[in-house]
């Protein structure tokens, strides 16, 4: 491999960090927390390659502070709506992100969010820590049983809607999905492919795992949650700009929808506060991928997309540019 500058924006696990000096390029590793736009810009300035992550905005000002040399940027995520590709494409660089490796911890996650909602526990567990005096009753903090027929709606059925339905079919689930590029009236592995007007209207349960683009974005507006079934429940571990968060709000604040469970956010990191202020709402700080091994493989896949390109070969995942 010829000898180069690689820029890491953020820590990546211990594990990988302790890898990196054999790929013998000389190193800029920023902290854990992300870094300030300046500092960025600078610290990339004379880069080969870049491992960044989904916080990093990689757009015009980015390229040109990098300097001409700079041949690939690995994006530690699955998504890449943080990425100017068109600007990558002109600039002759590639782009590469961590497709595969997250799947099955992404699944897991959504489908704890899936139960941790519908059966009211992190509700529960504030209540149980107050302190309240309480006596078990039958109508005490009543959820729902996924069990006993309820219907499990994925829009988008890729890598990871396929594995939550899994899960879901597992637990006794029907399980129906939108997806464009399958024929609806279908079936995929026991889900049957409906159109999303059905799949809202019909859904004890709705899940987004589609990628954030201008098409989809506010894909769940006002009319969508309108059109979900009343006391349903809404899933969102994909992208925050899926939802239109302030027609959420008034969703669960009219009841028409029972609860949602959140693991990204549209202004993220800020949270809107009057989610925050809701009963029914389940939020996690984009953790859907956080699993030891997991973020191992999305960091070391990463690096062998910087390896193999700066070696001349075709990068292992790369994004497809416009």
């Amino acid at each position: 491999m010829p000898a180069g500058h690689l820029y890491v924006a953020r820590r990546l696990t211990d594990t990988v960090m302790a890898e990196l000096p054999a790929l013998g390029l000389d190193l800029t590793v920023g902290e854990v927390a992300p870094p300030s736009r300046e500092r960025m810009l600078a610290d990339v300035a004379g880069a080969a390659a870049a491992v960044v992550t989904l916080t990093e905005r990689i757009d015009a000002a980015f390229f040109d502070a990098a300097g001409p040399q700079l041949r690939v940027v690995a994006n530690a995520a699955v998504g890449f709506d943080n990425i100017d590709l068109a600007e990558a494409k002109r600039r002759g660089v590639v782009i590469t992100n961590t497709p595969g490796v997250l799947d099955e911890a992404t699944a897991d996650h959504t489908f704890a969010m899936l139960l941790a909602i519908t059966r009211r526990v992190v509700e529960a567990d504030r209540f149980a820590r107050s302190g309240e005096p309480w006596i078990w009753g039958p109508t005490m903090l009543v959820g729902l049983d996924i069990s006993a027929g309820a219907t499990l709606g994925v829009i988008g059925l890729g890598r990871i809607g396929r594995a939550v339905a899994r899960r879901a079919q597992a637990f006794g689930m029907r399980v129906i999905a939108s997806h464009p590029r399958l024929e609806v009236g279908t079936r995929l592995d026991g889900v049957e492919i409906v159109d999303q007007a059905e799949l809202l209207a019909t859904s004890d349960v709705v899940t987004l795992h589609v990628p954030l683009r201008p098409d989809t974005r506010h894909l769940i507006d006002a009319d969508a949650l309108a059109s979900m079934k009343p006391g349903s429940y809404l899933l969102n571990a994909a992208r925050g700009g899926i939802v239109d968060e302030t027609a959420l709000i008034a969703a669960l604040r009219s009841g028409h929808l029972a609860g949602a469970a959140l693991d990204t956010f549209e202004g993220e990191p800020v949270i809107n506060p009057a989610l925050r202020e809701l009963d029914t709402v389940v939020l996690q700080p984009h953790i859907g991928s956080a699993g030891g091994t997991t973020r191992d493989n999305m960091c070391r896949l990463a690096v062998r997309n910087v390896a193999r390109v700066l070696a001349g070969e075709p990068a292992e995942t790369p994004v497809p540019l416009p």
